[in-house]
This record gives structure tokens, sequence and C-alpha cells, in this order.
């Protein structure tokens, strides 16, 4: 079979090691062809244990805020890369290619094209729900899963949403419950409400960093409106009735999900995903949001390269 063509930007060689070895690729960067466009990728890191494949947010949120996570590459290649409509990789304007399936699929050619047999695989929020559907469909490639501020009900995030706006002040609460329910709020107050929910519940430290600057610009927000909707708090999009809970049990992988004490992706919540879950473990990360690799860097590297070399032995 014809592998899908690649288009290097930073030396990308792959070597063809014996079968039962994970191939090696040298650092840097390039394109991978894959169905409606391009898509960027990047490898770095050092050593011959698992890769790991990096799933952003969003959908649309290209991968420039995981950064801080880089560090995990002391043992092994980390594989980041901007989901098509986003970031680095070519826009899309065709809804047809705005669906959890086609995402999927351009995970696997990317590893395809990367030679790359066996992933951990770490998604964050909306890269959750790509990571676990990916590894429902192709389970022999994942070698175990970091679930990271996960949205795996779209119903219980909308619940923990509502829940966290009723924890803000009464003026903050009427102008995002008005929002969600579809009455014309004032841009600027809303804005205003918006920033306090998001310094609450997403990026608790300030200031905000480069890395969260850059993918709020290159956000590919057409994506993100036709398959979540217009806000955080409530789905309106093609992922409103999103739920793989049940699927949880059927995991066989070891499985790490973590979350900030502040996160929109709640504790609570969090603790009754892993109670579904085999062989999985929760971490929850002090003074952190939603965006728990910028509010608490150190704790996320610290606790995913634990969980690794765990899995590793």
């Amino acid at each position: 079979m014809n592998l899908p063509k690649v288009t290097v930007l930073g030396l990308v060689v792959v070597l063809f090691m014996r079968c039962d070895k994970q191939n090696e690729i040298k650092n840097g960067e390039g394109f991978v062809d894959v169905k409606g466009g391009k898509i960027w990728y990047r490898v770095t890191g050092q050593g011959s244990q698992t890769p790991i494949l990096m799933l952003h947010g969003g959908p649309g949120t290209p991968s420039y805020y995981l950064n801080p996570l880089s560090s995990l590459g002391k043992d092994r290649k980390v594989i980041t890369f901007d989901q098509l409509g986003c970031g680095r990789s070519d826009a899309i304007t065709d809804t047809t290619l705005m669906t959890i399936d086609t995402f999927v699929e351009h995970v696997n050619t990317l590893l395809s094209a990367l030679q790359i047999g066996k992933v951990h695989l770490y998604g964050h929020s909306w890269g959750t729900m790509l990571g676990v559907d990916y590894y429902l469909k192709y389970p022999q490639k994942i070698k175990s899963l970091i679930l990271a501020s996960p949205c795996l009900s779209a119903d219980l995030w909308m619940r923990d949403a509502d829940s966290l706006i009723s924890t803000l002040p009464d003026s903050v609460q009427i102008i995002l419950h008005n929002n969600v329910n579809g009455v014309p709020q004032d841009s600027t107050i809303l804005a205003r409400a918006v920033t306090v929910y998001s310094n609450s519940f997403y990026t608790r430290k300030t200031p905000i960093s480069a890395d969260i600057d850059s993918a709020n610009m290159r956000t590919g927000w057409n994506v993100y409106n036709y398959m979540w909707g217009s806000n955080e708090f409530f789905a309106l999009g093609t992922l409103k009735n999103y739920d793989r809970t049940k699927e949880l049990a059927s995991i066989k992988v070891p499985t790490l999900y973590t979350c900030g004490d502040f996160d929109s992706a709640t504790p609570k919540t969090l603790r009754y995903y892993q109670s579904l879950t085999p062989n999985s473990k929760l971490v929850v990360f002090k003074n952190a949001g939603h965006y728990t690799m910028h509010d608490n860097p150190e704790d996320n590297v610290r606790v995913i390269s634990e969980f690794l070399e765990l899995v590793e032995k």
C-alpha cells in the first residue's frame, strides 16, 4: 500500500527497525496529506521509549498551548500536530470534513505516515473525545491513555458549566445564562462576563501565556461553532449528543485522568469517569483551571512522566 505523501520542512527520517521495535523518527516538522488538506506536525524529544501523541482541544484550538508539555520528551518522542481547520494546518469550510470520524482517520494517517505503530495518547478537552474514539477504533495502536480535563459526555459538561456559573456573582450569572438561552447581550458586557468565567475555570494564572494567545488567534472558529456551538457552556453543534460513558468499561489500557481543582471539567465528573474505567487513576492539580498545563506545568509533567514510567515497566 502506498503511504500518504509527506512534505518535509525539518528533516524527518524514518528508519526501518526490527519488526518488534518502534520505528525511529528524527526531530523535525512537516505536513501530511489527509482527506481535505494538509496537517502540520512536529516531532521533538529524545530516547527510545514509546512516543506520545498529543491531541489538542477545541475543536479547532491549535496545539500551541500544549508547548509546556514538550519536556515530556526526556525519554521519548513527543508528536504534536494541528488538526485540520486550525493553526498551521489547512483551513477548511466543508462541513462534511468536520466530523469526529474524519479526525480519527487523520490521526491514523499521521501515525502511518510517520511509521509509528504504537503510542501513548494524550488528549486535552475535545482531544479526549477524539482520543477515546480513536482508541475504540484502533485499540491495538494505543499503549496508554492520558485524558486531561476530558469531555466524555456533552450533557455532563453542560451540567458542570451550569453549576460553575452559579458560583459567580449574580450580575455575571444573569449575563451568561441569557447568552446560553439566546437572549441578545451587549457584546462588551458579555465579553467581560466570559472573562470572569475564563479566569475562574480556564486560566487562573496571569498573565496569559503567549502560547495560549497564539492558540486563540489561530483557532478555527468555524470548526468550533459547527461541532460544538457558540459558547463553552452549551453544546448546540454536532457533538451535542456525544457520550462515551458506556464505552469506558471497555478500555483495556492503563488510563490516567487529570484535571485542575477549578477545572470546567470538574473533579466530581472526573471521579465518575474514573470509576467507570478499569485500570485507571485520577490526579487533580492544585490551583489550576482547564488549562492545567498553563496553570501548573511542573506537576503536569511530573505526574504524566511518572505514569508513563510505570506503564513502560
